[in-house]
């Protein structure tokens, strides 16, 4: 509860640079990763262990993903500040 909170908290106050925004998304999969595995061992069920093993692989792709959409904005616009982020149309 508390790292999903932290999380939360990160993107609400760090909205200036996009990268710095995306570390607290990744707390919050690591907050979810967590609870998957103490529900499973609490309930002793194969099923939350299972879907924890997932989760980094999930966050590796948005991980990889994030960082080639930061280096295309990087290279097109010269700055990755989220004010200059919000004029892109898809």
């Amino acid at each position: 509860m508390i790292i999903s909170i932290l999380g939360i908290r990160g993107i609400l106050l760090n909205r200036r640079n996009i990268l710095i925004m995306s570390m607290p998304i990744e707390s919050m999969l690591l907050a979810v990763n967590l609870n998957f595995l103490v529900f499973s061992v609490s309930l002793d069920d194969m099923m939350g262990q299972s879907f924890a093993s997932l989760v980094p692989t999930v966050a590796a792709v948005e991980s990889a993903i994030g960082l080639a959409i930061f280096v295309i904005t990087f290279r097109v616009r010269g700055t990755i500040a989220v004010e200059s982020i919000n004029c892109i149309q898809g």
